[in-house]
C-alpha cells in the first residue's frame, strides 16, 4: 500500500497505537500482580542460600536506572550464568521515584534468578518515592547477616535523619560479631580522582557533618567495603583499611570511554571472612540507533505502568489525534448551504411539531411570547403542535396543544423560573404518541437537552431557536461567574446547537457570534414576528382612559418593557432619569413594564434618589393589554445587552414609538441609527443625551415614530410563521437526503 498522503499514514499510525496500547495494558492488568515488602522474601531467599560458615559471591551494580537493553537484556543473563549468590544495587535502581519507575524496575528484576537487595538512593527518593520504595521494597536504612558477614544499607538522601543513622550504625556495629562488613549507601562518600562525567555536588553524600560522622564510624569498626552508586564510572579508592568503590556502569548516562564505561562488581566472601572484588566490564557498543530506541521503548514501557489516570490521559490523546485526523482526511466537507434541495414536499402538506422549552405561558417572558406567536401562525397554515413545558399554578386549563410537566424545583424571588421533572416516562410517551415530523428547541439545556435526545430517539430533524445570551445570566448560575461567563456559556451554546439539524437566529449579528463560537449546523436568520395589526387596533378611548387611570396630564411618556433582573440593567436607566430630570424641564414620566426578583431593590432605589414622580414600576400587564400601554408611550426606552433581536424594540415600533437603546447584539440590526431611533454605547451621558433629543424636538420625534412604524410593519407573525414553516421543509429535506445516502452505503 502507497500512502500518498502523510497525515493518512500517520492517522493509521495513531490507530495502532491506540490499539497496541489498549491491548498491552490489559495484558498487564491482568497478568502484573501487585508487589509489597520484596526485601523481606530477597532476604530469607538469601538466608537459605548461604550459611553462616560458608563462602559466597554476590554481585554489585550502581545506576541501574531502568535500563533495559544494558541491565535487562546484557547483566542479568551473565548474573543468572554466573554462579553468584544474589545481587545488590548500590542505588538508582529506577531513574525516577514514580510508579511507574518502580513497577518497570520490578518488572526487569522479575528475570534474574538469584535474590536481590536494593540501596535507597537518590533516584528512589526522588518524586515522592519514598513512601513507594518503602511499601513496594521495605525500609531506607537496614541490615542483615549473610554467612560470616554484615551488610549494611543507610539511607543517603536526607529522608531519614544522619544523626539517627550513625547512632544506629554505631549500637549495631558495637555488638557485630561478623567477620566481614559491607556497607551501601547510594551518595559516595569520597570524591573520585578521575574526572567523573556532568558531576554535581550534590551528587556526593552531605552534608560535611554527616560525611565526617560516617568515615569516624567506619575507622571505628572496621568496616571493609563501601560501595556506592551516583556517578557514571567506576572508581575505587582505599582510605586506612577500608576501601571504598563507587559503580555507575548497569545502564544509565554512561560515555563508554575509559572512565565511563559499563560494568557490574563481583564480591567474593571467603568463610573466614576475607574480601575479594573483581571488576567485571561489559564491552558494549551500542550504535546511536539503537541508543535512541532503547529510550523509545523504556519511555513508552514506564508510560504502560503510569496508572489509570495517565494511562486514559494517553488513550485521550491518541484517541483525539486519530479522530482529528480521521475527520481532516476522510470526511469530505462542504462549507457551503446544499442549494439541491427540495422541500415542497414538506410544504405542501401538515407538519406535526413538537417545541420544548424551559418557560412558557403565563410565565411572561420574550421567549413564551416568541412560542405563543409562533405557535398560532404554525396552526393557521394548518400545522399540529405540542409544546413541552413547566407546570404553573396559574395556567390556562384545557390546553390541548400543551403537555405540562411538573417542576422538580422553583427558583427566584416569586419562583418563576421552573426546572422540570424531564425524568417521567409520560414525556416520552407523549411525544412519541404525537408522533412529530420535527421536534423545535428553544433552550440548549434540561427540557432541550431531552428534547433533542427525544429526537435522536424518534430519528426525525431537531431545530434550535437561540433566543438568549447565556452568559449574561451568569448570577442566576452556582458557579463562579467569570467561569461560566467567559467559558461554559459559549461552550454550552456551541455544542448544544453542532448536535442539531438547524439553527435559528432572530439577526445577522447573532449569527456571527454562533459562528464566531465554533457553530457549523445550517443557520437561518429569522426575527421572531409581532402583531402588527394589534397595535393599529388601538383606540384613542383606550389610551385617554389609560391616561387618566395613571394619573397622566400633559406628561411625555417614557416606557420600558424589561424582566426587572440583573441583566436587563435596570440600575443603568433608573440612574439615567435621574440626570436627565435635572438636565431638561420638559415634563415626563417613565413607566417601567415587567416583573421580577429585583423589584423591591429597584424600588428602593427609586426612592432613594426621590424619583416617584418620574419613573414608576408598572408591574406585569396582561398580554392582551400591552398593545395599550405602547401606544400610551411617546419614546421607547431600553438598556439591555442581553437581548439577541430585542422583540419588545419591534413591538414599540410597530405602535410608533421611537427608540433609544444601548448597543449590543440584537439591537444592533434592529435600530437604525437616527432613522427609527438611537443606539450608543452603555454611556449615560450620551444615552441621556439622545433621550433628551427625543424628549424636547416634537419635530424629530414624529418623524421618528412615522419612521419606526414603516420599518416594523415588514415583522409580522403570519410572515413569521410561514419562514419557520419554510426552515422546517428545508431541515427535513436535508436530513431525508442524508438518509438516502446512508441507505445506499
Amino acid at each position: 500500500m502507497i500512502f500518498r498522503n502523510p497525515l493518512k499514514l500517520l492517522f493509521y499510525v495513531c490507530l495502532l497505537i491506540v490499539i497496541l496500547l489498549v491491548g498491552y495494558k490489559t495484558y498487564l492488568n491482568l497478568f502484573m500482580k501487585d508487589f509489597k515488602g520484596l526485601h523481606t522474601a530477597e532476604v530469607e531467599r538469601i538466608h537459605q542460600k548461604v550459611s553462616r560458615d560458608t563462602p559466597f559471591s554476590f554481585a554489585v551494580v550502581g545506576n541501574i536506572n531502568n535500563s533495559i537493553g544494558i541491565f535487562e537484556e546484557r547483566i542479568i543473563p551473565e548474573l543468572n550464568a554466573s554462579g553468584i549468590d544474589f545481587l545488590v544495587s548500590a542505588g538508582n535502581a529506577v531513574s525516577g521515584g514514580g510508579e511507574d519507575k518502580y513497577r518497570a524496575l520490578y518488572g526487569s528484576l522479575s528475570h534474574l534468578t538469584i535474590p536481590w537487595l536494593l540501596t535507597f538512593g537518590a533516584h528512589e527518593y526522588e518524586d515522592f518515592g519514598s513512601f513507594r520504595f518503602y511499601d513496594h521494597f521495605g525500609p531506607h536504612f537496614f541490615s542483615i547477616r549473610a554467612g560470616s558477614s554484615r551488610l549494611i544499607f543507610l539511607d543517603s538522601t536526607g529522608k531519614t535523619p544522619w544523626k539517627w543513622q550513625i547512632r544506629w550504625l554505631n549500637d549495631l556495629l558495637t555488638q557485630d560479631d561478623s567477620e566481614a562488613r559491607i556497607l551501601f549507601i547510594g551518595h559516595p562518600p569520597l570524591k573520585p580522582d578521575q574526572n567523573p562525567p556532568f558531576d554535581q555536588k550534590d551528587d556526593y553524600l552531605e552534608p560535611p557533618e554527616f560525611r565526617q560522622a560516617l568515615l569516624r564510624q567506619l575507622d571505628t569498626h572496621n568496616v571493609d567495603l563501601v560501595f556506592s552508586a551516583n556517578l557514571s564510572l567506576y572508581s575505587e579508592e582505599k582510605r586506612g583499611n577500608t576501601e571504598f568503590i563507587t559503580t555507575g556502569g548497569a545502564g544509565g548516562l554512561v560515555l563508554n570511554n575509559d572512565t565511563s564505561f559499563y560494568h557490574f562488581v563481583r564480591v567474593e566472601v571467603g568463610a573466614d571472612g576475607e574480601i575479594t572484588h573483581s571488576l567485571q566490564r561489559l564491552q558494549v557498543g551500542q550504535r546511536p540507533i539503537l541508543k535512541q530506541l532503547e529510550s523509545l521503548w523504556f519511555f513508552i514501557y514506564s508510560l504502560l505502568y503510569s496508572g489509570y489516570l495517565n494511562f486514559i490521559l494517553i488513550l485521550a490523546v491518541f484517541v483525539a489525534i486519530t479522530i482529528k485526523l480521521y475527520t481532516t482526511i476522510f470526511v469530505a466537507k462542504d462549507y457551503y448551504p446544499d442549494y439541491d434541495l427540495d422541500p415542497s414536499p414538506w410544504l405542501e402538506k401538515p407538519l406535526r411539531v413538537v417545541m420544548f422549552t424551559n418557560n412558557y405561558l403565563p410565565f411572561i417572558g420574550g421567549v413564551p411570547i416568541s412560542i405563543e406567536r409562533l405557535r398560532r401562525g404554525l396552526e393557521a397554515l394548518g400545522d399540529k403542535l405540542l409544546i413541552v413545558a413547566p407546570r404553573y399554578k396559574d395556567q390556562p386549563e384545557n390546553e390541548e396543544h400543551v403537555l405540562r410537566v411538573p417542576s422538580l424545583l422553583a427558583m427566584g424571588e416569586k419562583r418563576e423560573f421552573r426546572l422540570a421533572n424531564i425524568f417521567l416516562a409520560r414525556i416520552r410517551k407523549g411525544v412519541k404518541a404525537f408522533c412529530p415530523d420535527i421536534i423545535h428547541l428553544h433552550h440548549p439545556f434540561w427540557l432541550g437537552s431531552l428534547g433533542l435526545f427525544m429526537a435522536r430517539a424518534l430519528k426525525v430533524p431537531a431545530v434550535y431557536t437561540y433566543h438568549t445570551r447565556l452568559e449574561h445570566y451568569a448570577h442566576f448560575v452556582p458557579l463562579p461567574g467569570m467561569l461560566f461567563r467567559n467559558l461554559i456559556s459559549h461552550a454550552l451554546t456551541k455544542h448544544f446547537a453542532n448536535k442539531c439539524d438547524g439553527v435559528i437566529v432572530p439577526t445577522d449579528s447573532t449569527e456571527e457570534y454562533l459562528r464566531m463560537i465554533g457553530v457549523k449546523t445550517p443557520t437561518f436568520v429569522q426575527p421572531t414576528g409581532i402583531e402588527y395589526q394589534r397595535f393599529q387596533d388601538v383606540s384613542d378611548e383606550e389610551i385617554s382612559q389609560l391616561r387618566e387611570k395613571l394619573k397622566l396630564t400633559d406628561e411625555k411618556v417614557f416606557v420600558s418593557v424589561s424582566r426587572l433582573s440583573n441583566e436587563k440593567n435596570i440600575d443603568f436607566m433608573i440612574e439615567a432619569i435621574d440626570t436627565l430630570r435635572h438636565e431638561s424641564e420638559v415634563p415626563f414620566r417613565f413607566l417601567m413594564i415587567g416583573d421580577g426578583h429585583q423589584r423591591d431593590r429597584l424600588q428602593q432605589k427609586i426612592n432613594d434618589l426621590n424619583l416617584q414622580e418620574h419613573f414608576n414600576l408598572v408591574g406585569a400587564v396582561p398580554p392582551e393589554e400591552m398593545a395599550i400601554w405602547y401606544r400610551l408611550g411617546d419614546v421607547f426606552l431600553f438598556a439591555s445587552k442581553s437581548e439577541t433581536q430585542g422583540m419588545v424594540i419591534l413591538e414599540a415600533m410597530a405602535a410608533g414609538l421611537p427608540v433609544v437603546a444601548v448597543r449590543s447584539s440584537g439591537i444592533d440590526d434592529v435600530i437604525r441609527h437616527g432613522f427609527n431611533g438611537f443606539k450608543t454605547p452603555e454611556k449615560q451621558t450620551q444615552w441621556v443625551e439622545e433621550v433628551k433629543r427625543l424628549l424636547e424636538d416634537d419635530e424629530l420625534r414624529q418623524e421618528m415614530a412615522g419612521r419606526a412604524l414603516a420599518f416594523a410593519k415588514d415583522f409580522s407573525v403570519e410572515q413569521f410563521a410561514r419562514d419557520v414553516r419554510a426552515i422546517y421543509a428545508n431541515t427535513l429535506a436535508l436530513a431525508d437526503k442524508k438518509q438516502h445516502k446512508r441507505r445506499k452505503k
